[in-house]
């Protein structure tokens, strides 16, 4: 039993993620062209002809700017809130539209795509599991922080895209002005490195086997400090960066299956601890 996943785009720049089984998948947000959509889908033999809807989890640009275009192109239903629908300002065709509520299961074929509510300075965010085939997918990003939802949530996943979006000092000493920085580490912006470790430290469950680190600023974080960071608690998880240039590879998500590892060292047992 198993699902396949892939971040098409994750950053600032644009967000897509992928989620399907062999007959059909859904799109969490669609933050980049179609035109690259399709390109980056084509690259790792992902087709738009599997999606049967695209999920919106709020409506900064970066995650509905190629929406559009391509639920209009693939005539694909938009779920959607109706604050978010309001404060987008986006001209979809009413037939394709779809109101997803809070915590109320939407079932697209075999998958199950459930909708709860989270910290963001949006007008209503949300972010998403997507269950199917036995296997729970975790899309959690544009987090102000870790609240009792992201961590009940967290706990089902076997597979999840988790924000990673800035290092603290890097954000500190950049050169972004006082209020954006604010408004990023403002409880309503976006996760920081060492808060996405602590989630993942203190609540990740024993069947999570890839975790694909998502969102990571430009300016004020670096792929390979993060990696660093969060390999010394992997474990048996496979951890990956989403770039914010380049669509992920297609990672296969089994139901109860790990992949082989080396034994962990004491010092990372201890280091767990700090938390």
């Amino acid at each position: 039993m198993s699902l396949y996943i892939s971040s098409i785009n994750s950053g600032s720049n644009g967000n897509c993620y992928y989620v399907g089984n062999d007959r059909d998948a859904v799109l969490i947000d669609a933050g980049i062209s179609c035109r690259e959509t399709e390109k980056r889908m084509r690259k790792i033999g992902l087709s738009m002809a599997k999606v049967r809807a695209v999920f919106i989890s709020h409506e900064h640009g970066d995650h509905i700017k190629g929406l559009e275009s391509i639920c209009t192109k693939y005539s694909l239903p938009v779920y959607i809130t109706s604050q978010t629908l309001k404060h987008s300002r986006l001209l979809l065709p009413k037939d394709l539209l779809q109101v997803f509520e809070t915590n109320v299961p939407v079932s697209i074929n075999d998958l199950n795509i459930t909708a709860f509510s989270k910290q963001h300075d949006a007008a209503e965010p949300h972010s998403f599991i997507v269950q199917g085939n036995e296997v729970t997918i975790g899309v959690f990003t544009d987090l102000g922080r870790v609240c009792e939802n992201l961590i009940y949530h967290f706990k089902l996943c076997h597979a999840a895209f988790l924000e990673a979006n800035y290092d603290t000092a890097m954000l500190e000493r950049g050169r972004y002005p006082i209020h954006l920085k604010n408004r990023i580490r403002g409880g309503y912006g976006h996760l920081s490195n060492l808060q996405a470790l602590e989630l993942f430290a203190k609540h990740r469950p024993a069947h999570l086997s890839h975790l694909l680190l998502a969102h990571l600023s430009r300016d004020n974080n670096d792929p390979r400090l993060v990696s660093d960071l969060f390999h010394k608690y992997a474990e048996d998880v496979r951890i990956s960066i989403a770039s914010r240039d380049e669509q992920s590879e297609v990672f296969h998500i089994v139901s109860g299956k790990h992949p082989v590892i080396q034994p962990i060292r004491k010092e990372v047992v201890r280091q767990a601890t700090l938390f």
